[in-house]
């Protein structure tokens, strides 16, 4: 098992490139209760470079019909990143207060389910972020968001076997 860093900046290019458009290589959400998690996923592939084929409980995207849960959901995003011990990233969920660029921040409306994930590309001197729903942004300032809960996911990094 060999663990590597997390590439932020590339990860952050791809958010740059990304986030105001789609990348025609992957199947836009939208339709199927939004893109933003899709979009997550794709930045965080642009800094690691590896997927998990794991059927059920892997981070993989081949087609808008053969791909993870954890690569469109908030939630298995979440479960994925946070319980990872075989191929591609993993992650930790620490206080907002030490967020890096190329991490992600997942809010929940309703202060229960989580619903929704930001891409962070810049925190000083404040945190801005990237993301794709209804409307797409990039650089927008993390303060703009209501909602009642967010965690923060930290990448940590990337393991290849």
């Amino acid at each position: 098992m060999i663990y590597d860093r997390y590439n932020r900046k590339k990860a952050i290019e791809y958010a740059h490139t990304w986030a105001l458009r789609r990348n025609p290589e992957y199947y836009n959400f939208d339709g199927l209760g939004g893109d933003c998690t899709n979009f997550i996923s794709q930045c965080i592939y642009a800094g690691c470079g590896i997927m998990n084929y794991k059927r059920d409980i892997g981070w993989y995207y081949n087609s808008q019909y053969d791909r993870s849960a954890a690569w469109t959901s908030v939630e298995h995003l979440h479960r994925f990143l946070t319980t990872n011990t075989s191929n591609g990233p993993y992650a930790t969920e620490i206080p907002l207060e030490y967020a890096e660029p190329g991490d992600i921040i997942q809010l929940s409306y309703n202060g229960k389910i989580f619903g929704h994930s930001l891409f962070i590309v810049e925190v000083e001197p404040k945190i801005l972020v990237a993301q794709h729903s209804s409307l797409n942004f990039d650089n927008r300032a993390f303060d703009t968001y209501l909602y009642q809960t967010s965690r923060l996911l930290h990448i940590e990094g990337v393991i290849s076997f």
